[in-house]
């Protein structure tokens, strides 16, 4: 897919950084499960940057795979956000059955996530 005006590539300033923002989401936003993933978001005025923040716990495994799970993730998140209603402020939790996925795989749980909550555009 390539970069347009309205999905922006990969940029630290939409990372979701503090407790705070982490802890809001969760407790005011809406929770779906599935596959590998685990997702938390609050709609954010038409006008806003999408925000994401990514967790993976030390039940997945060593830092290596860790650090791989949040580049799939986030790359996931990266390829697909142009295709979401309005922009959201998402916090995606790595489950353990991410361990060994390939990108498509977990590009496929995400999408069925997105639409499951309805955050999928009509079109696509």
């Amino acid at each position: 897919m390539a970069f347009t005006e309205d999905c922006p590539g990969r940029s630290r300033s939409v990372r979701i950084r503090t407790g705070g923002e982490f802890a809001r989401i969760r407790e005011e936003g809406v929770r779906l499960t599935k596959g590998c993933l685990v997702a938390n978001w609050i709609t954010l005025p038409p006008d806003s940057d999408f925000r994401i923040g990514i967790i993976t716990t030390r039940r997945l495994g060593g830092a290596v795979i860790r650090n791989r799970a949040r580049r799939l993730i986030r790359e996931t998140f990266r390829l697909n956000q142009c295709r979401l209603k309005q922009p959201v402020a998402m916090v995606l939790v790595a489950r353990k059955s991410i361990v060994g996925k390939k990108q498509k795989d977990v590009e496929h749980d995400f999408l069925r996530l997105m639409r499951r909550g309805k955050l999928l555009k009509e079109n696509v």
